[in-house]
Order: C-alpha cells, then structure tokens, then sequence
C-alpha cells in the first residue's frame, strides 16, 4: 500500500503501510529503509497488474459470458507468467 491508504489497517492487520513525514517530525534511517523495502515490494505487484491490464480484460468492461471468464482470466496469467520467466 501507498500511503493513500491510512485506514486500512482497521480492516486488514496483515497490511503494511509506509510511515510519512511530516514538518515536525522528519523520516529516520530505518524509516526511510522501511520505506524503501515496502516500495519494492509493491513495485513489483504493480508491474504484474499492469502487465495484466495490457490484455484489457481486467481494464474494460468484460462482456462475455461469466462462466468462461475464469478460463480466459487464467490464460492470461499463465501467458504473464510465460513472459516474466523468459
């Protein structure tokens, strides 16, 4: 997560969120490593994701029928998968 989503915590305690600076209070070492390792990770999830929405099935509107939405979802991340291991 960025840190747009402050409240999430509430709902997901399994969520990391990174810590801000504000005026009075500016970012320590350890918090800018943390900072650093939480971005990476979540650099790495919006790749994926954006690899997935060059398809546009995730993008746009889907307009088939649901019960093949599965199959043709699963292709997709298998092609991605194809992709980012070759």
């Amino acid at each position: 997560m960025d840190t747009g989503y402050v409240g999430i915590v509430k709902f997901h305690a399994n969520s990391v969120i990174p810590v801000k600076r504000s005026k009075k209070r500016p970012l320590t070492k350890d918090d800018k490593m943390f900072n650093r390792r939480v971005s990476s990770e979540r650099v790495l999830n919006e790749q994926i994701i954006g690899l997935i929405k060059r398809f546009k099935i995730v993008s746009d509107r889907y307009r088939n029928r649901r019960k093949r939405f599965d199959l043709r979802f699963n292709l997709i991340v298998g092609i991605c998968n194809y992709e980012q291991k070759t």
